[in-house]
């Protein structure tokens, strides 16, 4: 029996571990980026306050993405709202 073998079907590779075939998988290795103040902030409230969604971004493996895109546009809000004070 071959060690390795591919599944056209769904795409997966599977490594022979005693007599079972057992899908090779793994976690992405994309770099986290930094979230900044609002992003902490939002972090935080969702922990408190809406666990659900939490949860879901953590298991999806988008939390970090989720909150680098809203601490982007909070952060392009906070200037807009200075410079129109001005």
């Amino acid at each position: 029996m071959d060690k390795y073998i591919y599944d056209d079907k769904n795409g997966l590779w599977y490594e022979l571990q005693g007599d079972y075939y057992i899908p090779c998988l793994g976690l992405l290795t994309e770099k986290e980026k930094p979230i900044g103040l609002w992003g902490q902030r939002h972090l935080h409230y969702l922990k408190e306050h809406k666990r659900l969604i939490y949860i879901n971004l953590m298991t999806s493996d988008r939390l970090n993405e989720y909150l680098v895109l809203l601490a982007g546009t909070a952060s392009r809000t906070l200037n807009a709202l200075v410079c129109f004070r001005k």
